[in-house]
């Protein structure tokens, strides 16, 4: 059964940054996709990055494109999301997610993984 488990969350002042780590065991990076989320209090959860474990490629939401950055490391089955220029409105839970097969188009679409972790809390204050 795959797993996956976050860290690297905490409190960061504006235009900081942070590191999420994401541990995945029970499957290999190699043949799965990975996309980190968040949802803040009281907001939908929202899709911020992608993945391919096959071949590198990357996807981003406006939101964070040219602030966050995805990258995997296939030996260690391990993924990364580094955060710069964070703001206030980045303060959310951030959840990694996993699926064999998502498609072109619903990178950032929840309903496209299978496989979760329990998220890790990222709040950027002042």
């Amino acid at each position: 059964q795959p797993q996956l488990v976050e860290s690297g969350g905490g409190f960061v002042q504006p235009g900081g940054s942070l590191r999420l780590s994401c541990a995945a065991s029970g499957f290999s990076l190699d043949n799965y996709a990975i996309a980190w989320f968040r949802q803040a209090p009281g907001k939908e959860r929202e899709g911020v990055s992608y993945i391919s474990g096959r071949d590198g490629t990357t996807y981003y939401s406006d939101s964070v494109k040219g602030r966050f950055t995805v990258s995997s490391d296939n030996a260690e089955n391990m993924v990364y999301l580094q955060m710069n220029s964070l703001k206030p409105e980045d303060t959310a839970d951030y959840y990694c997610a996993a699926d064999h097969v998502v498609l072109v188009r619903r990178y950032l679409t929840p309903d496209e993984y299978d496989y979760w972790g329990q998220g890790t809390q990222v709040t950027v204050s002042a």
